[in-house]
């Protein structure tokens, strides 16, 4: 992605309103103006442009080597004046949830994003921050309140669409009759259960950092917002610990109806093997050669074996059947 695309918007606020758009370039030199703050945002960006937003914000070299490799884990870290946040996204499209990363750098005077990967835009964040403009006078921490608060809120939908495709393989689990092994969708949806906890977790930990500390890009009065979304965040998060225990335990009841469906074959092959033993011990016995066997003279003896064979299966079948064996 070049340069030019890569900058999604770059905007100065002067006391809760957006002045204009800036260039890159003079992103330093409004930095020196008093009561105005910079947002930034910047999508999968290549290393020039990032070097760029280095000398333009003053950030760590660590930071921006982890804002420029994503596949980084959710966490905040201080640089100085700057926090440095990775946050894991989802989103659900088309049925299906998407993941991506989204780093955000915030100081007294800016904020800065870098998304990657399958992350939802931030436009409508920015225009309802800019239709609130008491609240983006707060500054930066408002900002931060608001992206956060956005990616947070894409979590609850995704719980929801992973709540219904286990409800949907739970009643086929349990329905009469069926034969499918539901073992790989649960083993599928666990999977996607825990990324999307990997991404949830962490912000516990985040969000009570910024509650307690960095008062300097975080005021008193915007901390009450922080203390929602980790209301949100403790919400997402017991119920998808509630949903990976109910997957384990479908798990459980789906590993147990296999071994029960190989126990019945089992005992309809022990029932058969059962019935086929009659017909087996006669003919072994007269396959014997001994000259005199039981009503070898008589005519009607090889009816009357074959009736007994016949009424022996039947009797055992009957029997067999009735225990459920067959």
């Amino acid at each position: 992605m070049n340069t030019l695309s890569a900058v999604v918007n770059c905007s100065v606020y002067r006391s809760g309103r957006k002045i204009g758009d800036i260039t890159v370039e003079d992103i330093s030199e409004v930095l020196r103006e008093d009561d105005t703050f910079v947002w930034v945002g910047l999508l999968e960006p290549d290393f020039e442009l990032l070097r760029k937003m280095q000398e333009e914000f003053n950030l760590h070299e660590l930071a921006v080597e982890d804002a420029r490799n994503a596949h980084q884990r959710p966490k905040l870290e201080e640089y100085g004046e700057t926090l440095f946040l990775v946050l894991h996204t989802a989103h659900l499209s088309a049925d299906t949830i998407q993941f991506g990363e989204t780093h955000i750098f915030i100081g007294p005077r800016f904020v800065l994003t870098v998304r990657h990967g399958a992350s939802s835009s931030y436009k409508g964040v920015r225009e309802r921050c800019e239709h609130l403009p008491d609240r983006l006078a707060k500054g930066p921490g408002y900002v931060l309140y608001a992206i956060v608060d956005f990616v947070v809120d894409q979590y609850q939908p995704c719980i929801d669409h992973l709540q219904q495709q286990f409800h949907t393989f739970e009643r086929e689990l349990f329905t009469p009759g069926a034969q499918k092994n539901n073992l790989q969708d649960f083993y599928e949806l666990k999977n996607k259960l825990l990324i999307l906890q990997a991404a949830v977790s962490p912000l516990i930990d985040i969000c009570t950092r910024l509650l307690r500390f960095h008062s300097d890009i975080i005021p008193k009065d915007i901390r009450v917002y922080f203390r929602d979304i980790l209301d949100h965040v403790a919400r997402v998060t017991q119920a998808s610990d509630r949903m990976q225990e109910m997957i384990n335990a479908a798990m459980q009841v789906a590993l147990a109806q296999v071994t029960i469906r190989q126990n019945e074959v089992v005992k309809r092959l022990a029932g058969w093997g059962a019935i086929l033993a009659v017909p087996t011990m006669v003919f072994s016995l007269y396959g014997m050669n001994f000259k005199f066997m039981p009503e070898l003279e008589w005519k009607w003896s090889y009816p009357a074996i074959m009736g007994v064979i016949v009424a022996g299966c039947v009797v055992l079948y009957r029997r067999l059947r009735k225990v459920g064996w067959l």
